[in-house]
């Protein structure tokens, strides 16, 4: 995912629910070198096949996902764990490249899964999105805990991003046949919170800390079709934006060779709150329109009604910016209101 587009997402997770997310310090691309080895290597160093829906996802966690899929209502899947001497087995082969999933048993196979997911580098889920994941999964509303975590899916990064919703969808069908495999989500979630949450020390392993973990889990597994798509609630707020015209017609007029600024529109009446704020540096007039090329974010449905990323620049950069977060507040509670009045 680009910069910009990050900027938008983190943008919507701090005005609309107070989460703000770190920023990951930008690491040295490590030499590429893919071989056969499948534990405890990085994603990129792995063999991934092209899933249409997902993206690119590790060979082996579709062979292997692929081959529990038919086995999905052997009982506690996931919780009774394999046979140490066939696993070591397995994993010889595995590493070797040779294909001996489809001889294996189920058991095995699952802890090998869950061997694959904790051997990993880096946890799938970056260590800077821990906190942001656990505020979110801890707020009151379940709709804005759904919400919240749906737009910290879309800040993952690609590879991670890819192999977890394919994780997280096949688990979903797993737990659809609960009543064959008494695995449901919540005692899915309790395997898979270790491999994909692991706490990073001592202090995060309290009680409450680690059943957090599990319900972030949870979520995702039982809304699978949700991850990495904005929430419906950010799209009208985003198109509301959209919406005004004063915006459009400011970002890029110029004046006798200067740049516009907001202060060149106090005369508009509908803006009273922008009166006597400081200037804000606007893009030239050879940029493209807020109506041309509009960006599109990773696997996010409906992105065509986001603004130009310029405008969201300019807002982040001026002081305009705590008057544009109250405006989309105070407009996402009128339209709630209105909703709650229709019903």
């Amino acid at each position: 995912m680009k910069l910009a587009d990050s900027n938008v997402i983190r943008f919507h997770l701090q005005v609309l629910y107070g989460i703000s997310v770190r920023r990951s310090e930008r690491k040295k691309e490590m030499p590429f070198n893919r071989g056969s080895k499948t534990f405890g290597v990085p994603l990129e160093n792995l063999a991934r096949r092209y899933i249409p829906e997902f993206g690119l996802v590790p060979c082996f966690l579709v062979e292997a996902c692929s081959f529990l899929l038919d086995h999905a209502g052997t009982v506690g899947l996931f919780r009774k764990p394999g046979s140490l001497p066939r696993i070591r087995t397995l994993r010889s082969k595995l590493n070797r490249g040779d294909g001996c999933l489809s001889s294996a048993l189920p058991y095995d196979v699952a802890t090998l899964i869950k061997q694959f997911c904790r051997e990993l580098p880096e946890s799938l889920f970056p260590s800077e999105l821990h906190v942001a994941l656990l505020k979110a999964q801890a707020m009151s509303s379940l709709q804005d805990r759904t919400a919240a975590l749906q737009l910290l899916s879309c800040l993952l990064p690609a590879r991670e991003a890819s192999c977890l919703h394919y994780l997280f969808d096949f688990l979903s069908k797993v737990s659809q046949r609960c009543t064959e495999n008494l695995m449901t989500s919540s005692n899915l979630a309790t395997v898979f919170a270790p491999c994909l949450l692991p706490p990073p020390n001592k202090t995060e392993m309290t009680e409450g800390r680690l059943k957090l973990r599990v319900l972030v889990i949870q979520t995702f597994i039982e809304n699978p079709r949700l991850f990495g798509v904005i929430p419906k609630t950010v799209k009208d707020g985003v198109e509301f934006l959209v919406n005004f015209h004063f915006l459009k017609d400011v970002c890029f007029k110029k004046r006798n060779g200067k740049r516009n600024s907001f202060k060149a529109i106090r005369s508009v009446k509908t803006i009273p709150w922008i009166q006597g704020r400081p200037k804000a540096r606007l893009p030239e007039e050879n940029q493209p329109s807020l109506s041309e090329d509009k960006p599109k974010l990773r696997r996010s449905n409906g992105l065509e009604s986001f603004p130009n990323i310029l405008l969201f620049r300019t807002f982040m950069t001026s002081a305009g910016l705590k008057q544009l977060c109250w405006m989309v507040l105070i407009w996402l509670r009128k339209s709630q209101t209105r909703r709650h009045k229709k019903k």
